[in-house]
């Protein structure tokens, strides 16, 4: 079996790469299974890190298609066009994509256009707001996919209320908790932490990456000054692991603040060193889906800056709590982090390092 993985982003990476070494250690062992990884844009991509892939251990994607542009409807469109070419010059049995980006819908349409099995991993997540265009992405792509890979049964409750067939909606469980149980002995306390003189839980970290924040400078600067004021006494600083304008925004807000600033911004980290980063922080800040599910994995206080989260049992069972876009329950919540006030929290269902395995499974069906 030809199996073609299509990524459109750097956290798509992370959640193929168990894919990836399964499917990599089945061929090994003799069975009949291959796999191509595709990536949607350039090889020159500045939000992938050289040392991604080695952290992953996988090999850099066999193709690119070399798309890159902020329109996403002309974005959808060059994927298509280019992924069908690819399409019709590798013979491929069936096609595996991730998450909700525009390049992942694009991708899902030629497939079922090419009469090729589609298979969609982290399926059934919803906000309910179809304004959102990635909401509508989640509305195609199940909607086209032949397999449904589920993280969780409020998931597969969403497939199957929208008319997915049962036989076609799995649940297979987190499969970014693979990559974590995968790498835990390989992390190692980072440079950064030294530089910065920090002993593990004396730190809030602070990660954002949704554009809506990052747009809107005047409320973001609210925000950053609840959390000052959330830490009060505390001489625990906030670790700011930031990107590109985020980054900026962040810097200049900061500076221009009258609040004594305890926010430490540092650059990106690579892949192994930011896990190791959030595995030991005292609390976390963040409007990442995907940092919320690891701190809940490693039962590390999360305040999720968003109404809504894709994964509700890292709210449910985990240790994630939303407060939204509101200054005054974010510095509540960042009170009783400090505080050492937190709710009790487990581990969901499934999260057990096994997803990419029962994936598998259920492909050579």
């Amino acid at each position: 079996m030809n199996v073609c993985i299509v990524v459109g982003a750097r956290p798509n990476f992370i959640k193929v790469a168990p894919i990836i070494r399964a499917i990599a250690k089945a061929h090994e062992e003799g069975r009949d299974i291959s796999y191509k990884l595709v990536f949607t844009g350039k090889e020159d991509d500045k939000t992938i890190e050289d040392s991604l892939f080695d952290d992953l251990q996988i090999n850099r994607p066999d193709s690119y298609l070399g798309v890159d542009c902020e329109n996403l409807n002309e974005l959808t469109g060059l994927v298509m066009s280019k992924f069908e070419l690819y399409l019709q010059q590798n013979p491929t049995d069936t096609v595996i994509v991730v998450d909700d980006l525009a390049s992942t819908m694009a991708a899902a349409i030629v497939t079922k256009k090419q009469g090729i099995r589609l298979a969609h991993i982290a399926a059934g997540t919803r906000s309910f707001d179809i304004s959102m265009p990635k909401e509508i992405n989640r509305l195609v792509i199940d909607g086209l996919s032949d397999i449904l890979f589920t993280a969780g049964i409020s998931n597969n409750n969403i497939a199957n209320k929208e008319g997915a067939e049962l036989s076609k909606v799995y649940m297979v469980g987190n499969i970014l908790i693979d990559n974590l149980r995968y790498n835990h002995s390989r992390l190692k306390r980072p440079e950064v932490l030294d530089k910065l003189g920090l002993e593990e839980k004396k730190y809030i970290l602070f990660t954002l990456n949704r554009k809506a924040l990052i747009g809107d400078e005047a409320h973001l600067e609210k925000l950053i000054k609840a959390m000052i004021r959330g830490m009060k006494d505390s001489t625990m600083p906030i670790i700011a692991s930031l990107r590109g304008k985020a980054a900026k925004v962040v810097a200049n807000i900061v500076a221009s603040s009258s609040f004594p600033s305890i926010m430490k911004i540092i650059e990106p980290q690579s892949y192994l060193d930011f896990g190791y980063i959030t595995a030991n922080a005292c609390g976390i800040i963040t409007d990442s889906g995907n940092v919320a599910e690891e701190a809940t994995f490693n039962q590390v206080p999360c305040i999720t800056l968003n109404s809504y989260t894709e994964h509700i049992e890292t709210v449910k069972v985990g240790t994630n709590v939303l407060v939204g876009e509101d200054p005054d329950c974010l510095c509540s919540a960042l009170e009783e982090m400090v505080d050492g006030n937190w709710k009790k929290s487990g581990i969901p269902d499934r999260w057990d390092g096994r997803s990419a395995e029962r994936i598998l499974q259920i492909l050579c069906c």
